[in-house]
């Protein structure tokens, strides 16, 4: 997804959904939304065109509220992704992300991903 979005690949749409506002103002992807999934049937026909396709993610693998958004999301009828590993792979592979407080970056977790920083190729 990371690849997705720095492309600018067409008709793609980030959802952050399930997390309170304190977890959404601790980091989240740069230029994602918050809908959380108790409130997507009623906000999403109002905020995304069904022409796009939604990427649900969550705070890690831990979590099923990626799972159960993509299933509201689809129920809708939308085309929908869900980003395995979540807000936590995402931080752990380096990539950037933002808080309340601006943009911020870890270094690459290389549990995560390879130590050279180039894609794992899989």
């Amino acid at each position: 997804m990371h690849t997705d979005l720095e492309a600018g690949a067409p008709g793609l749409v980030v959802v952050v959904m399930s997390r309170n506002d304190a977890s959404w103002a601790q980091g989240r992807i740069p230029r994602a939304l918050h809908l959380p999934t108790a409130r997507i049937a009623e906000l999403a026909p109002s905020l995304i065109d069904r022409s796009l396709t939604v990427v649900t993610y969550c705070w890690g693998p831990g979590c099923n509220g990626a799972t159960r958004a993509a299933l509201a999301f689809a129920r809708l009828g939308y085309q929908v992704k869900e980003m395995l590993g979540g807000f936590e792979y995402w931080v752990r592979e380096g990539f950037t992300y933002a808080t309340d407080a601006g943009v911020e970056q870890r270094p690459l977790d290389d549990l995560t991903a390879p130590r050279s920083g180039i894609s794992c190729d899989c």
